[in-house]
């Protein structure tokens, strides 16, 4: 990667396979709430079943980022986590109750959860250190990418076989087969500091180009702002349910991947420019603003009434990600000494996990049982509650002292 303008070999593979994943992905992940509800399932069912899906995928990630501390190699681990949902997607397609989707997005996210902490070390390992922010940006750019394509290729595929879900998850097949052939690609070594990176390590110093890392605040991550995450992700519910709620208000089933792609293409369109601003003016900032935006994005589904209106709300929506995303795990992070930040971030998938499945579960049963405004705008209260919660609770946490090369980032 050093001395040249392209990402490098195994970045580019590594983000070729994300945006296959995500093309497979994403054919089918709008159309599951229709899909459920032929199959007799409600809000109530796709609440659980995405919350539970959700939570096994955090489970596992915890469980993977221990494992990869420990292997010798990544790619095997990292191959597995691709190779299980590109096997049980296309499944999907012989699903005859709501449970037999929960079982396979279960398995899905199993293999998510496996795969994401050994890709991102090996990722990490395949660039210089000056320049792994525009690594894992790149790689991040092609997931999005592939996360908005994947519903371009659903409508396409509805376009021409009307009302055939289950073709589509077939279809689905072939991109998440190619990713696991690409990963095949990406060359390894036995985990260990490469030569590379460790020289270019020792120049950092003489050169200024790497930065030096904030000095943690702490020996754990604070629990105030666990608990602040956590009163978040319970109001978190799943996105599905705002497709559901597009489609109440005239969306089309064959516009809702199209709607799903809108969400994306905002999404990798300001991930980059937004995580850089929060570094610079502040993630608690950024963070908090995340929180507030999706407080009044869910007031806003509460009252749509028209499909232009859904379209409207899910662009300003894109936005919650990018302020939030990358935030979230910088204070994570940043809170701990290097040594410990795996576990620290493992603690957090958990946090977010556990209150993704109950939101989701919540979050349905509201719906169903009492009014979708009901659900959307208990989501809301719980986010507008959470960003007091933090900016509140920061008080009490000193900022970093100022190295001696450059100023600390803001927390």
């Amino acid at each position: 990667m050093p001395g040249s303008r392209g990402p490098g070999r195994n970045v580019f593979l590594l983000g070729l396979t994300s945006f296959l994943a995500d093309v497979a992905s994403d054919m089918v992940m709008p159309l599951l709430p229709a899909f459920i509800a032929t199959l007799g399932g409600g809000a109530a069912s796709i609440g659980a079943i995405e919350g539970a899906a959700e939570a096994t995928a955090s489970l596992f990630k915890y469980l993977s980022g221990r494992w990869a501390d420990r292997a010798r190699r990544l790619r095997p681990l990292a191959v597995l986590g691709y190779a299980i949902p590109a096997a049980l997607r296309p499944l999907l397609a012989v699903a005859s109750s709501p449970w037999h989707v929960l079982a396979l997005r279960c398995g899905d996210r199993i293999g998510k959860g496996l795969r994401t902490s050994p890709r991102d070390k090996l990722l990490a390992a395949s660039a210089a250190p000056e320049r792994l922010a525009e690594a894992f940006s790149f790689h991040r750019g092609m997931d999005h990418l592939g996360a908005a394509l994947g519903p371009l290729v659903a409508t396409a595929l509805l376009a021409i076989w009307p009302g055939e879900l289950r073709r589509v998850f077939l279809v689905a097949s072939i991109p998440g087969a190619l990713a696991v052939a690409a990963l095949f690609l990406v060359r390894e070594r036995d985990q260990g500091e490469s030569p590379g990176a460790t020289a270019a390590v020792a120049a950092a110093p003489a050169t200024s180009a790497v930065r030096p890392s904030p000095p943690a605040q702490g020996k754990g991550v604070p629990p105030a702002l666990l608990a602040t995450i956590g009163l978040f992700t319970l109001g978190n519910s799943s996105d599905a349910l705002l497709l559901l709620r597009a489609q109440g208000a005239g969306v089309g089933v064959v516009q809702l991947p199209l709607l799903w792609m809108l969400l994306h293409v905002v999404r990798a369109g300001l991930s980059w420019p937004v995580g850089r601003v929060a570094d610079r003016l502040g993630r608690r900032a950024a963070l908090g603003a995340g929180w507030l935006w999706y407080a009044a994005c869910y007031v806003a589904f509460a009252f749509i009434e028209a499909p232009w209106q859904a379209w409207v709300v899910f662009a300003a929506y894109g936005l919650v990600a990018p302020l939030t995303e990358g935030s979230e795990r910088a204070l994570v992070a940043s809170a701990v000494p290097a040594e410990r930040r795996g576990r620290a971030l493992g603690l957090y998938n958990l946090v977010s996990g556990a209150g993704l499945l109950v939101a989701s579960v919540l979050g349905g049963l509201l719906w169903e049982r009492v009014s979708p405004q009901a659900s959307l705008g208990t989501s809301a209260l719980l986010a507008a509650l959470a960003a007091v919660g933090l900016f509140v609770s920061f008080r009490a946490i000193p900022p970093a002292p100022a190295g001696a090369a450059s100023p600390p980032i803001r927390p």
